[in-house]
């Protein structure tokens, strides 16, 4: 039986979103517009090589013409992508971040994720979010306007088949499944870590209540406290605040050294000290696992970020 993943309060794990599989002109290099599987890989390797926490991939089924033009429609699938990962790593953690559940059942989304925890030897995190995308759930006869309320269930339900029961039981308004056994079951017992993903207080409430961990949605520093706070009050009341949770947040762009190039002016740059005392903030905020970006001009300049960023910076982050 493999221990759950976790990371708990009073360290600050990293990890990374991967380039390539999806490319929104929100945090898409240019240089990724011509890469494929190669650059993919090398940066996985490279996350796995230097410490990263997870490597992390989104999911959409289809982007409509009407947001093509900001969010592309380059999306790998998650399931394939992650496990294709899984074969050319050994340690790093495979997230979905995140995960559009409630546009499939449950129990195919459960046996989906469970065979990549399986052949990952455990390295699965379930990161499930509501989407946002109306186009996809009426292309796949979903109810975009209950998307929240579906998403609950879901959730709920995925506790019972990503379990230990090899014939899972779950019995709710929307979906209903028993005596059909799943095999192989997750390494990881009693089952894999189910992040929840968004910002928004519906949000912020079912990752609390709902979830092993929040995977918040770029929100600023300053909008994280508050959030934070009323996650921990909500599980207090709850009687959940015993339980193992993870609070993540998103790191403003990086980059190790002094550029030489425009980087941006949200971009955090300089020397690996400067680098380091600045994401102690969000450590000192509760935050146990930060998602870290690179200002990049390639892949190789990318995986360099990431080797200066691990062995300059992470040391310098207390119980990284």
């Amino acid at each position: 039986m493999g221990a759950v993943l976790t990371y708990p309060p009073g360290q600050l794990a990293y990890g990374i979103q991967l380039p390539v599989q999806s490319q929104s002109t929100l945090y898409a290099e240019p240089w990724e517009a011509a890469a494929g599987p190669a650059e993919l890989l090398a940066v996985a390797r490279a996350a796995d090589q230097h410490g990263f926490a997870y490597v992390a991939c989104c999911d959409h089924v289809g982007v409509p013409r009407r947001l093509a033009g900001a969010m592309s429609t380059v999306w790998y699938d998650p399931v394939a992508t992650l496990s294709h990962l899984a074969a050319v790593t050994g340690r790093v953690a495979l997230l979905a971040h995140v995960a559009v559940v409630g546009l499939r059942h449950p129990l195919a989304t459960a046996k989906q994720y469970a065979t990549v925890d399986h052949l990952s030897g455990g390295r699965l995190v379930l990161g499930v979010g509501a989407g946002h995308v109306r186009e996809e759930f009426d292309a796949l006869g979903v109810d975009f306007t209950s998307r929240g309320a579906l998403l609950d269930e879901t959730v709920d339900a995925l506790k019972a088949a990503l379990g230990e029961e090899e014939f899972p039981v779950w019995e709710g308004e929307r979906f209903s499944f028993s005596g059909l056994g799943q095999r192989p079951r997750p390494v990881q017992r009693p089952r894999p870590p189910l992040w929840i993903g968004g910002s928004s207080p519906a949000a912020v409430r079912r990752a609390a209540l709902r979830g092993d961990g929040w995977l918040p949605q770029g929100d600023a520093r300053v909008a994280l406290p508050a959030k934070i706070d009323r996650i921990r009050r909500l599980r207090a009341e709850a009687g959940l605040e015993g339980e193992p949770f993870t609070v993540g947040a998103i790191a403003e762009p990086l980059y190790v050294g002094e550029p030489r190039w425009e980087v941006g002016r949200r971009t955090l740059s300089g020397e690996p000290e400067a680098l380091a005392e600045s994401l102690r903030a969000y450590r000192a905020m509760g935050v146990s696992q930060l998602q870290v970006r690179f200002r990049s001009r390639s892949v190789d300049e990318l995986t360099e970020q990431m080797e200066l960023f691990a062995t300059r910076v992470a040391p310098a982050l207390v119980g990284a």
